[in-house]
């Protein structure tokens, strides 16, 4: 079965909900706008977690830590997502996806409070271990929940439109976070207080607007026993260890150049503008967000091979730019690396999200992003952890050839059991969006 061929299969069992007046089912239109609801707020989340970005040198400069100390606050960051995604990523599936997604704003808005306490380094690797608790809770639900309120809201249509927005805004807003965060920091005062500051009034803004969105997950009446994420398991989705190592390579990508960026550009090329250290990692994920959105008419061979392809040829690009130290070579290899990591991972997602019983999709989802995240901790913790005992410039060189293996992996593998053949496929028809399919009714 194709990696993307049973993309939008079941899309379209939802548990709608009825109104309290009449009985009928939620006008289409509450799901149409919950869904973008959820897409901004999803947005709005994944940037908040990468405010920090470009502040690294200002907390290095107080504080007085080394660029590796950065790695372990990254560090600290990875594991709080991990933690969150092993523990809570799947819980929407029967518990909602309203109260963890507002659950995980909350720890969001508590990450922005510490930020906001102190600049001190202890308080920095709490609000990020907070910060990644938040976003481990909070990817796989969102996505889960924009899949749902698009099958609810457009019942029988292609699921193009939830692939586009669900990947953009996770991507997307990891850089829009960089960008952001560096502007407010370079042109206001109190760099490493107005961001944070900015965001929490979004943040409060978002968990509002996700009271009034309507819920797609009907709780059961005896909830499931508890059990942490199932590691290992293919959740009854055809190429799913594929899938996950496609989010494991495309997010050791992200990952890189957003623990580099800062060092490389303030340290090795003498920049130190801290708009300018966003504007290159907001370009690196504007490029992954531009490929995703322009690719959706692509067939599934063209995508996921045009994808590895251009992850490839990116990181080879990566290479002779940090060697070469020049600024506009390493720009370019983010690029195109981005934009080949943005399309294998919205490949990625959209295959997980279609193919997953409505039942177990949040776990299937936090289960490749428990992948994805482990590629953006240990490959850029382990460059960290290297360019100790070597220049940076020989460590990026050990990453780019790992990555490179990774990619030949992956291209091999699915060569190999055929997992990229074209086939047409809908979401189920109108009728299943009524049936019984209630994502929370079964002990998965």
């Amino acid at each position: 079965m194709s990696l993307t061929s049973a993309t939008g299969l079941r899309a379209g069992r939802v548990s709608v909900r009825k109104d309290r007046a009449g009985g009928e089912p939620l006008a289409a239109g509450r799901y149409g706008a919950g869904f973008w609801t959820v897409a901004a707020v999803f947005v709005t989340a994944m940037a908040f977690s990468t405010v920090p970005t470009p502040l690294y040198p200002l907390y290095q400069a107080h504080d007085g830590f080394s660029t590796f100390t950065v790695t372990v606050v990254f560090a600290a960051y990875s594991l709080g997502v991990l933690t969150s995604l092993l523990l809570a990523g799947h819980v929407s599936d029967w518990l909602g996806r309203k109260k963890v997604m507002t659950s995980a704003l909350a720890l969001e808005l508590l990450a922005a409070a510490l930020f906001l306490a102190t600049p001190s380094l202890p308080v920095l690797i709490v609000a990020r271990l907070v910060t990644g608790l938040g976003v481990g809770m909070l990817t796989a639900t969102a996505t889960a929940y924009l899949q749902e309120l698009h099958s609810a809201h457009r019942p029988g249509s292609s699921t193009r439109r939830f692939e586009i927005v669900s990947t953009v805004a996770n991507i997307g807003g990891l850089g829009l976070g960089t960008v952001v965060s560096g502007v407010l920091a370079e042109y206001l005062g109190a760099p490493l207080r107005v961001p944070y500051a900015v965001f929490a009034v979004l943040l409060v803004a978002g968990a509002v607007a996700i009271a009034l969105t309507p819920e797609t997950v009907r709780r059961p009446d005896v909830r499931p026993a508890y059990r942490p994420q199932r590691v290992g398991a293919t959740h009854g989705v055809p190429g799913y260890p594929v899938a996950g190592a496609a989010g494991f390579t495309s997010m050791a990508v992200f990952g890189l150049f957003t623990s580099v960026v800062p060092g490389f550009v303030g340290g090795t090329l003498h920049h130190p503008s801290r708009a300018l250290t966003g504007l290159i990692v907001f370009a690196v994920f504007a490029a992954a967000a531009a490929a995703q959105t322009g690719t959706g008419r692509l067939g599934a061979r063209t995508r996921w091979y045009g994808g590895l392809l251009a992850q490839a040829v990116g990181m080879a690009v990566l290479a002779v730019g940090v060697h070469l130290a020049s600024l506009p070579v390493f720009l370019l290899a983010g690029i195109i690396a981005g934009a080949g990591a943005g399309v294998l991972f919205k490949s990625a997602i959209g295959h997980v999200a279609g193919t997953a019983a409505p039942a177990g999709r949040g776990e299937a989802l936090a289960g490749l992003f428990l992948a994805a995240y482990l590629g953006l901790a240990l490959l850029p913790v382990g460059l960290g952890v290297a360019s100790r005992s070597m220049s940076l410039t020989s460590a990026t060189t050990w990453f780019t050839a790992v990555v490179l293996a990774l990619l030949t992996a992956i291209a091999v593998t699915t060569r190999r059991h055929g997992l990229t053949a074209e086939a047409d496929s809908a979401p189920s028809g109108p009728d299943d969006v009524e049936a019984g399919a209630r994502p929370a009714d079964r002990d998965h």
